[in-house]
């Protein structure tokens, strides 16, 4: 194939492939010439066009003859012209040619096709030839079959495309010509004609003046018989014409003759005709309406309808807005009876109110904005209005019975179907956006609608109800007083029956729309409903006129209040469950007694009960599943049998009484059908064969004669194989008027009215009876016949089988599609449960009804056979059986010619190993391939080829790597086929892209690989994607983009990415559905990967088009500009008009995708979408109304509409725009500091321009968030306040640089407090509400705010909201369900208690803060006083309220605790409910206080510390708060209330409460509880422990050792750092609390005995009963196995089993992270406490202590990492601290434990001696030293090891070691025990002494040096003045000389080095404190050495001038600071 990538085609390689390699080298060539020639190649034109020529004559197929003629036009059109009449001269001689053989038919084509891309590149140069050349092939078309035909017209349309105006001599011709192709019998060949028809419109002004009635017939006749396809092109053409002739201008160059302008009501009057009496002349047709033959098929209505959508859609928005009124009237009209014959049946009237409704939805709906769609609800109102008029007129006149008052009000009823099904979508679609509309008293829509519930006709009367849905679900707050209204009206009206039944399906209506509306409804409506249920059905026997109605209407009432869900209709369960017992007689025998005495009217409502009730049941099945209990069960079933009995007595009671009870008892048939398959078979299991009986009836009835093979197959086919069968089963945007079952409408089945509708917001459409009951027994024959007996299978299955041979004809189709439906519903459930079919007898007929339908002429039945066969296949499961299965297909297509059976045998061996988990025989798959290679290449039949293809495709699937061997040639096959099969059969190409795609799936990565074979497969796949890419047929174009999707995925290298995303742009907008979600599928899947590439190449194409791009122009209405806002924008706007819910879906993930990977560095290009789409509602109408003034013509006001990027985009659009918003904050807050930091933003930028960082465009989030949460929209509110939250949060800590001490968030206070307001007004949903007060409280506890007036504004907001909640249950909304108020209220709650968290936490920071700064300086810092300030005004703010907060906060609590209790204590909780909630709401509520118990919990623990639990009088306030529970009425009932608590007990319940709910969540929270519910409760309990009084509680009970063990297992479970330290803190109270204990028991001992002395022992504590630990019991162990838990986390090594043993050596000392650090000295510290609550009698005090000291010993071994700076590692200092702790310790001391304690310290003591670290070791030696008592340490071997280890850092060459030396033994010199000290002075004094007189020769270098020699001079001080008065003198006559020694005299205190300096000064401050002193030694010293007392005197005198300035000396040091405190400074 490289050969073929040349700008000459290299013939000698093309000559010497075989002929279909040929075809395949040239198509790739002239891929490859099209990308090459816009590049100048005039040398090589004349050769190049040769070779081009040639080709024509060389039979081409469809593509390459399209290739051929496009390069020959760009040649022409860069190159020379001279010679292209040559080429058109030749092209015309081809077509002349009289040879008429098929093998020179392809060069004909190729010289039609070069034609019209010729004429279409060059345009006017060839004007000249143009009349020759159309009338040439114009006369060609005469004897062309439908190819030539179909490509004539094709042609035709381009030759008029390139000459325009210039081809006006031709348009007659082509006119004439293209008439007769429109009404071809080929549907290509219309589809062609009518865009030849297109194209000549635009010119030829005829068309659409003089001969527009001549076109419009035209048209109709095209609709008759037509495909979809054709009615989107015809369709196209006739509205685009009719929009012309409305808009055209009188003064347009073309139409120099006068031409008319037709009004619209002329324009809409022709299409109305045609709607109306179809394409017959308007003689054939009055005589048909005369004669009542109704001659308008269901095409030519569709197609018409789809006409009117493009005439609107065409002519724009603005259009409709201003004539929306004439439209309406106009469209109406069409369903009113003023055409009474036009409308003769049922069916005709359904499909006709369908397209009217197409109409409205298609325009109204897709076309314009919110505003515009509340303008036209308006005038939808008038017009129920003006129609509600005539009827009243007419009911109210009773004297004119007559014919044409009866005429008048059914002529209404179809009108105002329309009229409210549309105002219904209308309103569905706005949303709360729609609120205005039904406040405007004005329009009364309300009024209106509910007016029409009592029209004569049932149909109004059910669309009257389905709109007051739409307008529930859209606005929930109506859905309560709507009920009350209807309830009200109906219990009033009881007597009318109309009202009955009308009023009945309105509240079933809105009862269908509480599941929609996620705030529900009051619980006590449903008690209401029920008892107006009972009502109806107990007072229907009393006046027979209406006893049917009320008897539907009281179980309709029942069946739709089951939708509440099981929490509602558990209360009423008893009460219907007797209703349903009532209903059916109790035995066989009452069931005869009743047969015999009833006639037709009572049977007709006996019939009708029992139906509903059968109903109620199936709904309740189906929606309360969770009631459905075995003793439910039990009691449902006793009317069962009685039902089936009644069943099987139908036939004989209908016979008796006749017609009248044909109906019911179908609806009796439906119902029970409907039930008996819901139910579980074993319940009715004794009943199956008179079930089987009935069924079997059903589909062999002789007066069933509706064949519903469109309705019943589909679910029972596999989605693959509905491809097969064209667009009329696929998914399009005119699925709704296309769809073949275009007969479902809601009076068949007024029970569906509360059924969720299939599509989204459209009106439910049950199918007629005979219809559903079909649908029902085929469901229940797959149940039934799954659980018979395999013998009994045998007996029906063979009487199914008779009776289809005794049928005949029509008759035989329908039995035979209901028998088979109904066998493959039985297949397919016996394949999902796993069961048998049975033996070989039983397989035989199941294979001869399988095969029967296999080869039928039903196009659907045989997919569904096959189907069948592969379900079959899979029961039986037995691979004889299934190679028996093939070789039947195989042996009938060898034999077989008939197209039916080839399809049929071919789709089944493709399906035969579907559920068989693929083929597993070569040789099967050998015969599979063979026959179906032969059979996709029979072109006789492209039927024959397309199901063959399709076979081939499911076979690659279920081959997969067995099908390698076969990818080759069965690829060489696929790309043979697209390149020879005509366009004409779409269908063939659609199979073979199918086989392509499972292609490359087979093949998958191998694409990537870079051997010839593997290329030259690649470049194969790509080629038949380029082929199918050019194909006409969109759903081909799809296919094409499905595999390069794939190919991307495989080998996204050999994928033109550029080409690819061009491909996308241009179908981004298609008119078909399926292209759009392939485009959008193949999106989604690149942008996941290269995001930003794909964004460019789409921006670059769009700019690149020569011509102005307007992706997808065959869709008007989806115009989109790439080029102004980027495929992004583009993807917004399109998910705007986008109506398909999957394809929204899809474009949502799409943006995500791109947003993720593109939205940081294209930060402003993203937030200006947003803030468009967001602004685009807010932009004022003005505008609009100004175009409305100018010029009438549908240009402007297209231009004006596409003015701004995004015209009124629809609130969910909005929604997903405030959506994205927030995630571009959480991807900037990903992508580093500088988004959130103005300064280093503000300098990024200057450095590089296109830097862009979030907080630069913070006015523009702030206002996107305001814009969204001040909308109509709820849902567009929420997700504004959504966003401001998010805002908050995120940069309230951002400080604004230009003024310090604030933040940049300060400024727009104002914004943020107006976008709050209007979620606190009273018409505002909880919902809002509640999303406010989490707002309310982060802006408050943010801190942006300080000044006490600005934070009063918003906290104003939430007191509103506190005063709603202490108002009290009875002043609550009657809205909404009980559980939204309960939301509203904890949201409060929750909102209170985070701002007064954060107000204490802020006091208590500002205190400590406080306490530090007073330390250091007086501080006057202005901003700290503005803290202050801030936080004073916070909690004053919140103090004001506190007390009525900490009532509801305990209330909220005491709920919360209550709904947490297992279900087996469900009787004790309170019948009333709680204090937020109701009994009956309780599941409802649960989640509301999940969400916010903890913070409450919190909160109420810091206000009971602030009160140190000290709680005021109990009952004092209770009064003002109307809450039936309160804390302080814990646990009591209602009896003992009165009785008054002490404030002890009331604490105690509080505390238990309180310590309950946080023990009960701490012990097991779930894995999605969120981490700051177990933050917040752990901080609660560490609140709680501050105070003396919890602590009391906890410190000597078993409570806190159970803390202890939930605790344990929180920090097992959670690995978050700030939970465990949160743990540890709270485990140090818990360990504090028990100390506290002890102490206690000890004090109050003293006191009984009289014994006050000190000295006392400790002799409580844990330990003295047991004398060891005790798990499970013991605090002590709790403790420690909490602590080991940490620590041996963070330290492993502390581990023995990890480290072998404790004697294994240690590896290197780690430094721990901070977090790691934090919990290791937390634990240290709770470690060292332990012993304080041993008692020192027992055991355990000696027990834990080898435990405690090891694993404190072996932190500082671990931890003891050397930092740069000197200082010690946090673990290690805490490690000291706790070692001191526990080495002083009384227990140490106390008689009964010290042998013990000292033996064990000396063990530590010799550990730690074994460690090599000298600065850590000698402070941990000197903490020994000075800690413990003189027992553990002066004992000889450790005191010599200690000493030797201090002299070893004495003669340290490192000056930190001996500085720490000098400090440390300074502190062991001076302990108060000489035994101690005095052996240290003894060893190392005359070496400290040595040292220092050595100093005298080097004097020091540096500061180190320097302060080793002042510690040395310090510790010699010490010595002198600890020593005896004897060794004084001695001791001074050694310092005295060395100090001088380093005094400088004046002359070289100048030049001296700074340490020299610093010594001198040290040194002389010494000697003037110590001469004074020993002042005769002193004297003595200085008689005897003169030189001494010389240097002494320079010294002083240099000195002098320096003393003056200087009052104190540099270094001056607090000589009187005590020992031990410098000694915890040292290492805490």
């Amino acid at each position: 194939m490289e050969l073929a990538h040349s700008l000459l085609l290299n013939e000698e390689a093309c000559n010497q492939l075989g002929e279909f390699q040929k075809a395949e080298f040239i198509f790739e060539w002239l891929r490859f010439l099209e990308k090459l020639l816009p590049a100048d190649v005039r040398e090589e034109q004349k050769k190049l066009a040769e070779q081009l020529i040639s080709l024509l004559n060389s039979s081409p197929g469809p593509p390459t003859r399209r290739l051929i003629a496009k390069n020959l036009a760009i040649l022409y059109s860069i190159g020379d012209t001279f010679s292209v009449y040559q080429t058109v001269d030749k092209c015309n001689e081809l077509i002349r040619s009289k040879d008429d053989s098929p093998s020179y038919l392809p060069t004909k084509l190729a010289a039609v096709v070069c034609l019209g891309y010729l004429y279409k590149k060059l345009g006017r140069i060839l004007g000249n030839s143009v009349t020759d050349t159309v009338g040439n092939v114009i006369k060609a078309m005469k004897n062309a079959e439908s190819q030539g035909r179909y490509e004539i017209m094709l042609s035709l349309q381009n030759i008029l495309n390139g000459l325009g105006a210039a081809a006006t001599p031709c348009h007659r011709d082509i006119y004439k010509a293209a008439r007769l192709c429109l009404t071809d019998r080929s549907m290509a060949v219309r589809c062609a004609a009518a865009k030849c028809l297109l194209e000549l419109q635009k010119e030829a002004v005829f068309m659409w003046s003089t001969d527009l009635d001549s076109v419009a017939t035209l048209c109709f006749k095209s609709f008759d018989g037509s495909n979809y396809d054709v009615r989107i092109a015809v369709s196209k053409l006739l509205g685009t014409v009719l929009a012309r002739a409305v808009t055209c201008k009188q003064a347009t160059a073309s139409a120099r003759q006068n031409v008319r302008k037709i009004s619209l009501d002329e324009a809409m009057e022709l299409l109305g005709t045609g709607f109306l009496r179809g394409s017959s002349g308007f003689l054939r047709a009055s005589g048909d309406i005369l004669k009542g033959i109704s001659s308008v098929s269901r095409d030519i209505r569709v197609g018409i309808t789809q006409a009117y959508v493009v005439f609107v859609s065409t002519l724009g928005g603005q259009w409709l807005e201003r004539n929306f009124s004439a439209l309406l009237s106009h469209i109406l009209d069409l369903v009113s009876q003023s055409h009474p014959k036009a409308i003769q049946t049922q069916m005709d009237a359904i499909c006709c109110r369908r397209c009217i409704s197409f109409i409205l939805r298609a325009t109204v709906g897709g076309l314009l904005g919110e505003k515009a769609q509340i303008a036209a609800a308006k005038e939808i109102c008038q017009a129920i209005w003006k129609l509600k008029k005539v009827v009243d007129v007419v009911m109210s006149d009773g004297n004119l019975e007559t014919r044409i008052g009866t005429t008048d009000v059914t002529s209404s009823q179809h009108v105002l179907v329309c009229a409210l099904h549309e105002l219904g979508s209308l309103i569905h679609g706005l949303g709360t956006t729609a609120a205005p509309l039904l406040q405007d008293s004005s329009t009364g829509v309300l009024d209106a609608v509910i007016s029409v519930i009592l029209h004569p006709s049932i149909s109004v009367r059910l669309a009257a109800a389905w709109c007051l849905r739409c307008i529930a679900v859209s606005l929930p707050s109506y859905v309560s007083p709507l009920l009350d209204r209807c309830i009200e009206r109906l219990s009033a009206l009881k007597s009318s029956p109309e009202a009955v039944t009308g009023y009945s399906f309105a509240v079933a209506a809105l009862l269908g729309a509480v599941k929609h509306c996620p705030l529900g409804i009051p619980h006590g409506k449903g008690k209401v409903i029920m008892t107006v249920a009972e009502d109806l059905l107990c007072s229907a026997s009393q006046n027979s006129r209406i006893s049917i109605q009320r008897t539907q209407a009281g179980w309709l009432l029942v069946a739709s209040l089951m939708t509440l869900g099981p929490a509602v209709v558990q209360h009423y369960l008893p009460r219907m469950l007797l209703l349903w017992k009532c209903v059916f007689p109790l035995s066989p025998k009452d069931l005869e007694t009743e047969r015999s005495r009833g006639d037709s009217f009572t049977w007709q409502v006996t019939l009708e009960g029992r139906a509903g009730a059968l109903c109620a049941i199936k709904t309740f099945v189906s929606y309360c599943g969770g009631l459905l209990t075995d003793e439910v069960i039990q009691r449902l079933l006793p009317p069962l049998p009685c039902a089936v009995d009644l069943l099987t007595r139908l036939p004989s009671i209908h016979k008796m009484y006749g017609n009248a009870l044909k109906t019911p008892s179908m609806t009796y048939r439906h119902r029970l059908y409907e039930l008996l398959a819901l139910l579980p078979p074993k319940t009715y299991e004794g009943r199956f064969c008179a079930i089987l009986k009935e069924l079997m009836a059903d589909f062999t009835a002789t007066d069933n004669q509706m064949a519903a093979s469109t309705f019943l197959l589909p679910p029972l086919c596999h989605q693959d194989d509905l491809l097969l069968l064209g667009p009329f089963l696929q998914e399009t945007d005119h699925r709704f008027i296309e769809d073949s079952i275009a007969g479902g409408s809601l009076e068949y089945d007024p029970y569906s009215i509360y059924e969720k509708a299939a599509e989204g917001d459209s009106v439910p459409k049950p199918v007629p009876p005979a219809l559903s009951v079909i649908s029902a027994a085929v469901r229940l024959f797959g149940v039934i016949f799954s659980h018979v007996a395999e013998s009994q299978r045998l007996q029906v299955l063979e009487k199914l089988l008779a009776s289809i041979k005794q049928t005949k004809g029509a008759r035989q189709q329908t039995v035979q599609l209901n028998i088979v439906s109904a066998f493959s519903s039985f297949l397919k459930h016996l394949a999902s449960c796993k069961g048998s079919l049975g033996p070989e007898e039983v397989r035989r007929p199941a294979l001869t009804l399988v095969m029967g339908a296999l080869e039928s002429n039903n196009p659907l039945l045989r997919c569904a056979a096959a189907e069948s066969l592969a379900r079959l296949a899979q029961v039986v499961a037995d691979s004889a059986f299934t190679a028996g299965l093939a070789q039947v297909s195989f042996e009938k297509l060898k034999s077989a010619r008939d197209v039916v059976s080839r399809t049929g045998h071919s789709l089944a061996l493709g399906t035969l190993y579907r559920y068989l988990g693929g083929i597993g025989s070569t040789q099967h798959l050998n015969a599979c391939v063979g026959i179906l290679y032969t059979l996709s290449q029979d072109n006789t039949s492209p039927d024959v080829q397309t199901w063959a293809l399709h076979s081939l495709s499911l076979i690659i699937d279920s081959a997969g790597p067995l099908y390698h061997v076969h990818v080759e040639p069965t690829l060489s096959l696929v790309v043979m086929l697209l390149l020879t099969v005509p366009p004409a059969y779409a269908e063939v190409h659609q199979s073979l892209g199918r086989c392509l795609n499972a292609l490359i799936a087979t093949l998958g990565p191998e694409l990537q690989g870079s051997k010839t074979a593997v290329s030259a497969l690649r470049t194969s796949c790509l080629l038949g994607c380029a082929v199918m890419q050019d194909n006409a047929d969109c759903l081909v174009q799809a296919q094409a983009i499905s595999c390069l999707q794939q190919l991307h995925m495989f080998a996204p290298r050999h994928v033109n990415l550029s080409s690819l995303v061009s491909c996308l742009c241009v179908n981004l907008c298609s008119s078909y559905l399926l292209l759009r979600r392939a485009v959008l599928a193949c999106l989604r899947q690149l942008v996941q990967r290269e995001a930003a590439e794909v964004s460019e190449h789409a921006v670059t194409f769009v700019k690149d088009c020569r011509e102005d791009f307007t992706p997808g122009t065959v869709s008007s209405f989806h115009y989109i500009n790439i080029r102004e806002v980027g495929l992004e924008g583009a993807l917004l706007s399109l998910l705007d008009k986008e109506l398909d819910q999957r394809l929204c879906q899809d474009i949502k993930e799409t943006l995500n995708h791109m947003l993720t990977s593109v939205a940081v560095e294209k930060l402003s290009f993203w937030l200006k979408l947003c803030k468009d789409v967001l602004a685009a509602s807010a932009v004022d109408t003005t505008q609009e109304e100004e175009g409305a003034k100018e010029d009438d013509d549908v240009l402007t006001s297209e231009s004006d509409e596409r003015s701004h990027p995004f015209t009124n985009p629809k609130w969910s659009t909005r929604v997903f725009a405030a959506e994205c918003v927030c995630k571009i904050i959480s991807h900037c807050e990903n992508a580093g500091r500088a988004h959130f930091d103005v300064t280093l933003a503000q300098e990024r930028k200057q450095r590089d321009s296109r830097d862009d960082f979030l907080v630069l465009h913070l006015a523009d989030l702030i206002r996107m968030a305001f814009m969204a949460a001040t909308d109509h929209s709820d849902q567009l509110r929420l997700s504004g306040l959504q966003t401001l939250l998010v805002i908050v949060r995120r940069f309230a800590s951002v400080p604004e640089p230009e003024f310090p001490g604030h933040v940049i968030l300060e400024q727009y206070q104002a914004n943020v407090g107006a976008a709050l307001r209007p979620a606190f007004g009273p018409e505002t949903p909880p919902d809002v509400t509640a999303k406010a007060c989490q707002v309310c409280s982060a802006w408050l506890a943010s801190g942006v705010v300080s000044d006490l007036n600005d934070l009063r504004r918003v906290h104003q907001l939430l007191i509103s909201s506190l005063a709603k909640v202490q108002a009290g249950k009875e002043a609550q909304s009657q809205l909404y369900n009980e559980s939204a108020s309960t939301m509203e209220i904890l949201a409060v709650l929750k909102a209170w208690a985070e701002v007064y968290i954060v107000a204490v936490e802020r006091e208590k920071n500002q205190s400590d803060a406080h306490k530090q700064t007073l330390t250091i300086t007086n501080s006057t810092d202005e901003s700290y006083r503005d803290l202050t300030s801030s936080a004073d005004g916070l909690l004053h703010l919140v103090q004001a309220d506190l007390g009525t907060l900490s009532k509801l906060w305990l209330a909220a609590l005491q709920d919360f605790a209550l709904l947490t209790l297992p279900s087996e204590y469900a009787s004790q909780l309170p019948v009333d409910g709680g204090a937020f909630y109701t009994a009956e709401t309780i599941e409802n509520a649960r989640p509301h206080y999940h969400n916010s118990w903890a913070i409450i919990l919190y909160a109420t623990a810091l206000w009971l510390t602030s009160t140190g639990f000290l709680v005021v009088d109990p009952d004092e306030g209770v009064t003002n708060l109307s809450r039936p529970v309160t804390p302080t009425t814990m646990c009591q009932d209602s009896s003992s209330r009165a009785a008054v608590k002490s404030p002890e007990d009331v604490n105690t319940d509080i505390f238990h409460l309180t310590l309950g709910i946080s023990v009960e969540f701490l012990c097991s929270p779930r894995s999605d509880a969120a981490m700051e519910n177990i933050t917040a409760c752990l901080h609660a309990l560490q609140a709680f422990f501050d105070v003396p009084w919890p602590r009391s509680k906890i410190g000597g009970d078993q409570l806190g050792v159970e803390l202890l063990n939930v605790l344990h297992r929180l920090i097992l479970t959670r690995e978050s750092p700030d939970i465990q330290l949160a743990t540890l803190e709270v485990v140090r109270q818990i360990l504090f609390a028990a100390q506290e204990h002890v102490r206690e028991k000890r004090r109050s001992a003293e006191v009984d005995d009289g014994a006050a002395e000190k000295e006392t022992l400790p002799e409580f504590g844990e330990g003295k009963d047991t004398g060891g630990l005790v798990p499970g019991k013991s605090l002590v162990f709790a403790t420690l196995e909490l602590c080991v838990c940490i620590l041996v986390r963070q330290l492993p090594q502390l581990n023995p089993k990890v480290t072998g043993s404790p004697a294994v050596k240690a590896g290197k000392p780690q430094l721990l992270s901070e977090c790691g650090s934090r919990l290791v000295s937390a634990a240290l510290v709770i470690l060292s406490d332990i012993p304080s609550v041993c008692s020192p009698e027992g055991r355990m005090c000696v027990s834990v202590l080898p435990t405690i000291l090891y694993l404190t010993i072996g932190v500082l071994r671990e931890t003891a990492v050397k930092l740069p700076d000197g200082q010690l590692p946090l673990t290690v200092a805490a490690s000291l601290q706790a070692l001191k702790g526990i080495l002083s310790s009384p227990m140490a001391r106390a008689e009964k434990s010290q042998i013990a304690w000292t033996e064990l310290l000396r063990s530590a003591l010799v550990t730690v001696l074994d460690r090599d670290d000298e600065k850590i070791l000698l402070t941990a030696i000197t903490v020994f030293i000075l800690s413990t008592s003189p027992e553990v340490t002066t004992i000889e071997c450790l005191q010599k090891r200690c000493i030797e280890k201090f002299k070893i850092a004495l003669d340290s060459k490192d000056p930190v070691v001996q500085l720490k030396c000098y400090q440390l033994l300074l502190s062991i010199f001076q302990y108060h025990n000489r035994a101690v000290s005095y052996p240290y002075i003894h060893s190392l004094a005359p070496s400290i002494v040595g040292k220092l007189q050595e100093t005298e020769k080097t004097k020091p270098e540096n500061s180190a040096e320097l302060q080793v020699i002042q510690e040395g001079i310090k510790v010699v001080a010490a010595l002198i003045a600890i020593a005896e008065e004897e060794h004084r003198a001695y001791l001074v006559a050694c310092l005295l000389p060395l100090l001088i020694s380093f005094l400088l005299d004046e002359n070289s205190l100048g030049s001296a080095t700074n340490s020299a300096r610093d010594l001198h000064e040290f040194a002389l401050q010494n000697v003037m404190q110590i001469g004074p002193q020993y002042s005769s030694v002193f004297k003595k010293l200085m008689a005897s050495s003169p030189t001494m007392k010389a240097r002494l005197e320079s010294a002083v005198k240099g000195n002098q001038e320096s003393i003056k300035v200087k009052t104190t000396p540099k270094h001056a040091k607090n000589p009187g600071k005590s020992s031990s405190i410098q000694l915890k400074t040292n290492f805490l």
